[in-house]
């Protein structure tokens, strides 16, 4: 009697054991062009879809590309911090289609993406590469945003974004857009090409949206703004500060406007600004222009409003 009771205590254990190990959630989820969904993510079984490896990880886990793959279906929710990366040599590709590539609801996330390339699905192609509505941090490192119908990077409220080495081109709305409490630091990017221009800081609300664009390419773009800061109600603030870029072959390189309220400014320093359609373009009661030294404006077509010199303190 006391041996079975005994043998029934052991095998009552290994399937709590078992039960436990089946539920477990990893540090390290993995992914392969011929893995499965219903593996468990682990190295030796991975998975094929970026869904399930975010489910099979632990809030501020990680997920690892393998080789070179899409790797989703439809937009991507990141609901819990993570880093998501492709090895290098790896192309991590996510799409947009029928919405965002990635979107990012929660608030209190810090998300990271590496080394990804997002891009739209041929035929359907989406919206945003990334978009973001809470208030959480998302960082983008060494990755390639490009071809989307709207925006590369959108945030909305009082998230963060911080950009870094990456490569933002041919989209059809903005580089970066950032509404109504949005801040981001821009650095040693390059915003080729896209056709709205590269960063929107816009508040339409008694908020204070912000960017920082340093060491940085923007290029070009129909009829595009390079950096725009604009605001379209009283208590609005958006302000951009520009440092050691090149601005060139867009139509507004530094454009400052308001609807007659709130504030917005530019403040470019170190920077070069040249063969633009305006040098730069300043509009409306509370909007300024205002360059802090040792900037090379050459070269452009004309101007519009005041670019007013401050010294640099």
């Amino acid at each position: 009697m006391q041996l079975r009771t005994a043998s029934r205590s052991i095998l009552a254990l290994l399937a709590m054991l078992s039960c436990s190990a089946v539920h477990a959630q990893l540090f390290r989820a993995y992914l392969e062009s011929t893995g499965s969904d219903a593996n468990p993510c682990t190295l030796p079984q991975p998975c094929r879809l970026l869904p399930a490896a975010l489910n099979a990880i632990v809030d501020g886990g990680e997920v690892w590309m393998l080789d070179s793959a899409n790797y989703n279906t439809g937009t991507v929710i990141v609901d819990k911090s993570a880093s998501i990366l492709a090895v290098p040599g790896a192309v991590g590709s996510v799409v947009a289609l029928g919405g965002p590539a990635l979107s990012i609801t929660a608030s209190g996330l810090k998300v990271s993406l590496r080394n990804l390339v997002i891009v739209p699905f041929p035929g359907s192609p989406g919206t945003d590469g990334v978009s973001m509505t809470g208030a959480s941090t998302l960082t983008i490192e060494n990755s390639l945003i490009a071809n989307l119908p709207t925006s590369g990077v959108s945030v909305t409220g009082a998230g963060t974004l911080k950009i870094t080495h990456t490569i933002i081109r041919n989209n059809g709305g903005y580089a970066v857009v950032l509404f109504n409490g949005a801040a981001a630091e821009i650095s040693g990017t390059q915003m080729l090409a896209n056709a709205n221009g590269a960063v929107l800081a816009q508040s339409s609300s008694a908020t204070t949206t912000t960017a920082s664009v340093t060491d940085s390419v923007i290029s070009g773009g129909s009829s595009s703004e390079g950096v725009f800061a604009y605001t379209t109600v009283t208590g609005a603030v958006a302000r951009i500060f520009v440092t050691r870029c090149t601005i060139e072959g867009t139509s507004y390189p530094l454009d400052s406007e308001t609807s007659g309220v709130g504030s917005a400014s530019i403040a470019v320093s170190y920077s070069m600004i040249t063969n633009n359609a305006y040098a730069w373009y300043q509009s409306g009661t509370g909007s300024v222009i205002r360059t802090l030294g040792n900037n090379h404006i050459t070269d452009n077509a004309g101007s519009f409003g005041v670019l007013t010199a401050t010294a640099l303190q």
